[in-house]
């Protein structure tokens, strides 16, 4: 059990489990029982209690806690960057793919909502049932410069939310990020206005790492400074779309609360509802702008 008392403040304390007379703030990412200084372990993410480390399960703590699993429940993988080099391949395959190709593929995988995409050409958009464009410019890049800053982005976010998250979750976040970015577009652009760029997602890891740090009482001021010198950058560089960044980073930053902050005891529903709840006010506001563009 829990050793916790009330201070003269009011407020709870709470006691390292193995040290009940030392008081602390930490807890172990995997079966979130307060430890202290003396007791924390590093781990890819947070810190952990000996006896998780060990993998026992015979402390009389939760059963939970003896099985290999990430912050937000997730199975703990060999390589925890496996998803982050996917994304970072699939970008890059689709930025060379677009070198060799040139303006025709960027035209028919870009995202607008209704225009003629070439003089004389037929009306084309996601408006026409091309929903697939919502996806497939969360992958596309036309300028060096562009794929450079979202792929660095990537790498730095990317690592520390899938090792926390687990793959799926990770994906899932990532996935609905993007969409999410693409969706305000979508709603909220004119509907020739052209956007591509995995902006919408990388900004979705933004959300993501912050609400993380904040779960493990991390220094919080890296990521906010970083985040706030973004969004600068967002409303006051030309060309930038600010609905797939801010679009992006709402997503994120909700899906990682859900996720991480979860009830141990209904977890994956939790996690799970939340992801379809986003991908349905997602669907949504694409059916409502549809409905407006469509004569």
């Amino acid at each position: 059990m829990e050793d916790q008392e009330q201070d003269q403040a009011g407020q709870r304390v709470t006691h390292c489990y193995r040290h009940p007379d030392r008081e602390t703030g930490i807890r172990c990412a995997r079966c979130e029982r307060p430890i202290c200084t003396d007791c924390m372990i590093p781990a890819s993410v947070g810190f952990q209690c000996p006896e998780c480390v060990k993998g026992g399960s015979g402390t009389g703590h939760r059963p939970s806690a003896s099985r290999p699993r990430t912050l937000a429940g997730g199975a703990l993988a060999a390589d925890r960057r496996l998803i982050t080099k996917i994304l970072l391949g699939l970008n890059a395959a689709l930025f060379i793919a677009v070198l060799v190709a040139g303006d025709r593929l960027v035209g028919d995988l870009v995202l607008f909502g209704r225009a003629v995409a070439e003089p004389f050409g037929p009306v084309e958009g996601v408006a026409e049932g091309q929903w697939y464009r919502l996806l497939s410019s969360m992958f596309l890049h036309q300028e060096i410069w562009h794929i450079a800053m979202n792929m660095l982005g990537l790498w730095f976010l990317g690592p520390p939310l899938e090792a926390a998250l687990g793959r799926w979750r990770y994906t899932a976040l990532y996935l609905l990020s993007g969409l999410g970015g693409g969706a305000l577009t979508y709603l909220v652009s004119s509907p020739g206005q052209a956007s591509l760029g995995a902006s919408g997602a990388i900004f979705g890891l933004f959300g993501a790492t912050a609400v993380l740090m904040r779960r493990l009482n991390y220094d919080m001021r890296p990521i906010l400074i970083l985040l706030g010198i973004n969004l600068i950058f967002t409303f006051t560089w030309q060309g930038i779309s600010w609905q797939a960044h801010i679009g992006g980073l709402a997503v994120g930053a909700l899906i990682a609360y859900a996720m991480v902050h979860a009830p141990r005891e209904r977890r994956v529903l939790v996690q799970y509802g939340a992801c379809a709840l986003t991908a349905l006010v997602i669907t949504a506001s694409i059916v409502v702008r549809t409905l407006q563009l469509m004569p």
